[in-house]
């Protein structure tokens, strides 16, 4: 069930509980990008834009008290989504996001590197933003070798987190790679994907990917520049996007 709200001019996505700000392309997103980032959207086993959508339905197994109730869908949104932290450029982003008055959707990893990062996941949902599940690990040899590690991958990340933010409230997740990445056959065989999202809502989960990146994990130091030109191209005529953003160090 998705539920929108508008506030202040700007439109909540509570289903995935993601700020949408405002129209689909000519968005202020230059203020949050000058660093840069882990692997990236554009890795050739990588699936930018997955096949049929890119976002699953809410999950039936979650209670129904936790899940908002279904609007009207606005006709224009976006989705400011970050992968891989919370590491040393978190704080800046969190700033960022303040002084601009956008709430985002931060999936989240506890890999061992980021462990003194982690209390700012606390800081992050205090600022009024939605955590959500990533990966623990983030080595896709590990998580996609079958679907009983996948799953074992996102036990110990609830186990990590756990301490600052309340992971039984947490329903919604991203694979590393996005739902359609081929990088998971190597391990898992070609069928490992599909029984992953299946096995999402009889879990209780729904997964969210995204259908432009900000290409600000391909290498080198984009500047913010870059990274909005490239959100901008990759919004084209898009009317309701999720956004791929990173606030890894």
């Amino acid at each position: 069930m998705v539920s929108w709200l508008r506030a202040n001019g700007k439109i909540l996505f509570r289903g995935a509980a993601l700020l949408l700000a405002g129209a689909a392309a000519g968005f202020g997103l230059g203020l949050f990008f000058a660093v840069p980032a882990g692997p990236g959207c554009q890795e050739s086993d990588l699936t930018p834009v997955p096949d049929t959508g890119f976002a699953s339905p809410a999950p039936e197994a979650a209670p129904a008290s936790s899940l908002p109730q279904e609007e009207p869908m606005p006709e224009k949104w976006v989705c400011l989504t970050f992968d891989d932290g919370p590491s040393k450029t978190t704080p800046a982003v969190l700033d960022a996001l303040n002084a601009a008055g956008v709430k985002a959707t931060f999936f989240v990893v506890a890999t061992g590197y980021n462990e003194k990062y982690l209390p700012l996941i606390a800081d992050a949902a205090a600022a009024g933003h939605q955590i959500a599940l990533h990966s623990a690990s983030h080595e896709y040899s590990d998580i996609y070798q079958s679907s009983a590690a996948y799953w074992q991958d996102i036990t110990l990340l609830k186990e990590r987190i756990s301490p600052y933010v309340n992971t039984t409230a947490l329903h919604y997740l991203r694979f590393p790679g996005g739902s359609t990445n081929t990088v998971s056959r190597r391990y898992g065989g070609r069928g490992v994907m599909e029984e992953l999202k299946q096995q999402c809502a009889e879990n209780g989960y729904a997964y969210v990917d995204w259908n432009v990146c900000a290409e600000d994990a391909v290498g080198g130091k984009p500047s913010a520049g870059t990274i909005y030109r490239n959100v901008v191209r990759e919004t084209g005529e898009q009317t309701q996007c999720i956004v791929l953003m990173h606030d890894s160090a």
